[in-house]
């Protein structure tokens, strides 16, 4: 009890003490209170921002695509083919990713052909081509027969940059004077060959790839030996260097230097055997500037022929109309046609030995129109005003026995040349050509008439893929009759005449193909050269191989 009492006595005392230690504190002076801690503020690295990619809005809206989709063409569409004075025309039908071929035949008229096709090499580093033909036949007329043999050979070696190309060639060419009056004139058939042997050359360099100059270049060499048996011989040598360079997307040039070198001689003349000398020179400067609407060619052509000197024009170009596939052309153009025997033989078979060579100078002023419709058609038309100095027209030798021809040349001739062509082409399925040419020759000066020339020809062609393994064909040649010259200077028209063929291929397998010509089907016996008719309907039919 004692003790309760002390402990409270105590508690009490200290309570007091307290409250009088309370009521004396100077409220007046200011308090601080002191904080310690461990913890420093610190700047947090910026976040990288993150870009989420959302969901584009689908737009439904019709795109329109502007686009061309080029024609599905796998030939040229039109090939002008000359007619010649033998009807007779062998199948020669395309040979696409045949490397070696041998195609045989025999038809009426007693006819063998052999036409063969070899290749050689891969392709990449070197290519030889060996190709070689034949053909004859026996008309019904006394000595209206005529044979032709060709072989030729081709070869290309490829390095990085260059191609190194060149070539031989050989043929061998016999007809026979058979248009004369067989009531009157007896020959031999010696004394009636028209033997045409020709030996060719040609070698170049050109790039496979544009140098760093961005030149392309493709300089070449070409000579050519033509004779005829025991009457004439010409060599020609042709050098050409060609050079183009494209500066940008509009602008490019080119240069060409040509120099055409003939010399021509007779031999067993009855008179003093002749010796010619036929040289041209050309330099071609060429510009060109293509526009997303019209392309533009412009250069001269300065020319000696035969030391006399010409400037030929080269200017054509061609405009696009709107959008639309199709175009506009024009130009003035000028050439040189070099009359060497070679070449008038070409054209004309039975012509005689020439006394002389003048070159023919022709320029044209034409315009013209061309357009693609669709994806298959394709047609052109143009006119032109063409003037011609020195045109070589073909005359009957009136002075004998009028079986040969020879050159007229007229110094001053115009004419109005028309020509229009199409091609439906569904790529190698079916194809359909055609054309017309008209050429109306006026103000001859030194001939009455444009004696040996053609006013009108039509050719046509079909090609038709009916089954997977028959191929059918049709070909037409249409043309109206030119002027000839007989004794006492009477001029007489040649008849016009249509020439059609039709053919067919059947393949039977892989490597074998049957093959059957009809031509002349209309047995139409026209006369191209006075005097000298063709053979009638005739055929041909044989076996393909591939191998």
């Amino acid at each position: 009890m004692t003790k309760n009492i002390k402990y409270s006595i105590l508690l009490f005392a200290c309570t007091i003490s307290a409250l009088a230690s309370f009521a004396q504190r100077d409220t007046t002076k200011k308090q601080s209170i002191d904080i310690t801690s461990s913890y420093k503020p610190v700047l947090r690295n910026a976040v990288k921002i993150n870009l989420s990619a959302t969901q584009l809005v689908a737009d439904t809206a019709k795109v329109k695509m502007n686009y061309t989709v080029p024609a599905q063409n796998l030939f040229y569409t039109y090939q002008p083919i000359p007619l010649r004075p033998l009807a007779l025309q062998a199948n020669d039908s395309l040979q696409l990713g045949v490397r070696n071929y041998l195609k045989i035949g025999i038809g009426n008229y007693s006819t063998p052909f052999l036409k063969a096709g070899l290749s050689f090499g891969d392709g990449k580093t070197s290519l030889i081509n060996v190709y070689g033909d034949y053909i004859s036949s026996k008309g019904k007329i006394k000595y209206q027969d005529y044979s032709k043999l060709n072989v030729k050979a081709t070869g290309s070696y490829f390095t990085g940059q260059n191609e190194v190309y060149g070539g031989v060639g050989l043929s061998l060419h016999d007809n026979y004077l058979y248009g004369y009056d067989h009531g009157l004139h007896s020959f031999t058939k010696t004394d009636l060959l028209q033997r045409f042997q020709d030996f060719s050359l040609n070698a170049g360099v050109r790039n496979s790839n544009t140098n760093d100059l961005g030149i392309n270049y493709n300089p070449s060499l070409s000579v050519d030996v033509f004779t005829s048996q025991n009457k004439l011989s010409e060599n020609n040598v042709i050098v050409n260097i060609p050079f183009d360079k494209k500066f940008d997307e509009s602008f490019s040039a080119e240069i060409s230097a040509t120099a055409d070198i003939t010399s021509y001689k007779t031999k067993n003349l009855l008179l003093d055997n002749i010796t010619i000398k036929n040289n041209v020179f050309q330099v071609t400067p060429v510009l060109t500037y293509t526009a997303p609407m019209y392309t533009i060619h412009g250069g001269l052509t300065p020319t000696y022929s035969n030391k006399k000197f010409v400037l030929l024009p080269n200017i054509y170009g061609e405009m696009r109309l709107s959008e639309k596939k199709f175009l506009v052309q024009a130009g003035f153009v000028g050439k040189i046609i070099k009359n060497t025997y070679k070449n008038l033989s070409a054209i004309n078979p039975y012509i005689l030995p020439v006394t002389d060579q003048l070159n023919t100078r022709e320029t044209e002023l034409y315009g013209g129109i061309k357009s693609t419709v669709g994806k298959h058609f394709n047609f052109s038309a143009k006119a032109g005003l063409v003037h011609f100095n020195d045109f070589a027209f073909f005359v009957n030798d009136t002075l004998t026995d009028e079986k040969g021809f020879i050159i007229s040349n007229d110094k001053n001739v115009n004419a109005l040349r028309l020509h229009a062509d199409m091609s439906y082409i569904n790529q190698d399925k079916f194809t359909i050509t055609g054309g017309v040419t008209f050429n109306g020759y006026t103000d001859m000066q030194n001939n009455a008439a444009a004696y040996g020339t053609v006013p009108i020809e039509i050719t046509a062609s079909m090609r038709w893929w009916a089954f997977d393994k028959v191929l059918l064909k049709s070909d037409l040649f249409v043309f109206g009759g030119g002027p000839y010259l007989l004794k006492d200077n009477v001029t007489k028209n040649l008849k016009g005449a249509a020439d059609l063929s039709v053919g067919a291929e059947f393949v039977i397998n892989k490597n074998f193909s049957a093959w059957a010509d009809i031509n002349n089907l209309l047995n139409n016996k026209y006369e191209r050269w006075h005097r000298y008719e063709t053979y009638g309907l005739n055929f041909l039919g044989g076996i393909i191989m591939k191998f």
